[in-house]
């Protein structure tokens, strides 16, 4: 049986955390209809081909019919989940950049951003190589949302190379690492292990301000001097 939780709220208009007070680092449990928590449970153990839909809705007690009625098919439900996940990455990310004044803070609250996503929703953000079972209709819209992320983390270093705190050679390789070696991890996180959330997202900070050469704030430099 797929584990009890609070069925699905609509999706807020306002960006998750925007304004003062990071809100966008904050995570609830995850909403979903029983459908959809068994359907993720199922994508997340089997993958897309290895579920069927009367193994979704054999983990709820319920019929074929009824996951047809709510999602028209298995690749429906597929795509309400990436579309949850995605929709969510996407308002964290504009959020946390949002949060920040400065190049160097709007990249490290961006990164954070990202790997917080992949290990508080490490289920969804799994499904991501499963993409490409999906309609061409259902994938455009799924790349659409990446690059919703992909568009903020790019003016964030072109301001950092314009105010000449980032140095960046290849802009649109740099974007793709950076989300690459993020969007990795959701292949071996595991809740519960050694590290916390905040604490691996500490170190991807770390690692994409050394990528681009982030200089530091020129008053943490005079401090440090005195």
């Amino acid at each position: 049986m797929a584990r009890a939780r609070t069925a699905v709220a609509p999706a807020a208009e306002e960006p998750a955390g925007s304004g003062a007070g990071g809100e966008w680092r904050r995570y609830d449990e995850l909403e979903l209809t029983p459908l959809l928590a068994a359907a993720l449970d199922a994508f997340y153990e089997h993958g897309f081909h290895g579920t069927s839909v009367r193994d979704i809705v054999r983990r709820v007690g319920q019929t074929v019919p009824s996951l047809y009625y709510h999602h028209e098919s298995k690749e429906g439900a597929f795509a309400a989940l990436l579309d949850l996940g995605t929709g969510e990455a996407v308002r964290r990310v504009v959020a946390a950049a949002a949060d920040a004044a400065t190049p160097r803070d709007k990249l490290s609250n961006v990164i954070e951003a990202v790997v917080l996503h992949m290990t508080h929703r490490t289920r969804l953000a799994a499904l991501d190589p499963e993409l490409r079972h999906l309609s061409p209709e259902s994938r455009k819209r799924y790349a659409a949302r990446r690059k919703e992320i992909e568009t903020v983390l790019t003016a964030v270093l072109e301001e950092g190379v314009r105010e000449g705190v980032f140095t960046v050679t290849h802009r649109d390789e740099t974007v793709r690492a950076l989300l690459g070696m993020c969007q990795s991890i959701a292949r071996w996180y595991q809740p519960g292990g050694p590290l916390r959330p905040e604490e691996l997202a500490g170190r991807y900070v770390e690692l994409a301000l050394h990528t681009v050469d982030a200089k530091e704030p020129r008053r943490s430099r005079a401090q440090r001097k005195r």
